[in-house]
């Protein structure tokens, strides 16, 4: 994709989103619609080799979403992407959909990890990343951050777990929004 089909394509990953927040009736819009841009390099841009056909190919990158609140962009770029169809991102956070709140590995092929409480994807990723250099394994690993939590301990012990041991196959993007659940980062921690 060109940079004119990449703006277009994380414009309808955006609607996408918001119109699954909508039909829900609850959920996150700011963080979503801020990684859209994001998601939409890694997926469609040539960043991440992943096949929504074969969701579990050896080949893979992996993409961890630690601030799992955010996961209706994630819905939305993969159905983009091909790993279901863009129809059931009506059944955000509904009983019994496979669209929660919060990612859920087991739910919905495609999806690395289950997500949950802030910070833990850092550590989820790095566990990976170890793992696939253990195997000699090419593969990346993406992980998604919120910049509320690096206020977290066991993120920054998975930061130097991640420095020490040299993972060079692990890239983190943190979202720098500025603003977490208790108010403007700089003023929390």
């Amino acid at each position: 994709m060109d940079w004119n089909q990449l703006q277009d394509k994380a414009n309808q990953i955006r609607e996408d989103t918001i119109k699954s927040v909508i039909e829900a009736g609850s959920g996150h819009s700011a963080g979503p619609l801020g990684m859209a841009d994001v998601l939409t390099a890694l997926f469609f841009g040539g960043v991440m080799q992943y096949d929504p056909k074969n969701p579990e190919w050896e080949e893979r990158d992996y993409l961890v979403l630690s601030n799992g609140h955010i996961c209706p962009v994630l819905y939305a770029t993969m159905a983009h992407a091909g790993f279901f169809p863009r129809e059931e991102l009506a059944t955000l956070r509904k009983l019994g959909t496979r669209l929660q709140g919060h990612p859920h590995r087991t739910s919905l092929p495609g999806l690395e990890t289950t997500s949950g409480p802030l910070g833990s994807g850092t550590s989820q990723a790095a566990g990976v990343a170890y793992g696939l250099r253990m195997d000699k394994k090419k593969n990346r690993v993406f992980v998604l951050q919120s910049d509320g939590e690096h206020d977290a301990g066991n993120t920054w012990e998975a930061v130097m777990f991640i420095g020490k041991n040299r993972l060079a196959n692990l890239t983190a993007i943190m979202d720098r929004n500025n603003i977490q659940i208790d108010g403007f980062t700089e003023e929390i921690m």
